[in-house]
């Protein structure tokens, strides 16, 4: 399982308490430093840019950890993808101010656009979101009968219609209505989850 999945209080606790607690920034680069560095190249960063940019996230991490302050009903993780964002535009508007004075016209137009910005970051929050759906379908999916799976999988997946779906699983049309929508509910709660806790 991804180790950056949940949020651990008490490791924010400890960076929050002591920025020379090497013990928990250690602890901290393994559980987020791979998927910082994961959202820089999927931003498009080259691999020596992405970890310029990684270090320059952890660095931004290290001085708001003296003053944040984790509240278990918000994202995290949402908060740590929003300081890499930050830290990746502001890398993106160095190179763009350096392009101005080399004359590279081609370069600046690239990292000038915000609809090329603005579709990394949708693709990222697509990533992100599927990440999330991919778990908690995973989890879900343990925790139902195996008809009523296929139950939800034909009708909301595949589009069948529920007479269909009724016919391919044995399983009464009104049966199957029921275990979509308490699927689809599961589904909703596991990603609610998931992202709270993450």
């Amino acid at each position: 399982m991804d180790s950056a999945a949940h949020t651990s209080p008490t490791l924010l606790a400890r960076l929050g308490g002591s920025v020379t607690d090497a013990a928990a920034w250690d602890q901290f680069v393994r559980r987020y430093g791979g998927r910082v560095l994961g959202w820089c190249r999927h931003w498009g960063l080259q691999p020596a840019d992405a970890e310029d940019v990684c270090q320059d996230v952890l660095l931004k991490v290290a001085r708001q950890m003296r003053t944040f302050r984790y509240e278990p009903g918000k994202s995290f993780r949402g908060w740590l993808k929003t300081v890499a964002r930050s830290a990746w535009c502001d890398w993106l508007e160095a190179r763009r101010k350096q392009a101005q004075g080399s004359g590279d016209t081609d370069a600046r137009a690239v990292l000038e656009s915000v609809a090329a910005q603005d579709d990394l970051v949708r693709r990222l929050e697509d990533e992100f979101d599927r990440e999330l759906l991919d778990l908690a379908t995973a989890r879900v999916r343990l925790r139902v009968e195996p008809a009523t799976w296929e139950a939800f999988r034909l009708t909301a997946v595949d589009g069948l219609p529920a007479a269909e779906a009724a016919a391919k699983t044995g399983l009464k049309v009104a049966t199957v209505f029921v275990a979509k929508g308490r699927v689809q509910k599961m589904l909703q709660g596991e990603i609610h989850l998931l992202d709270r806790d993450g």
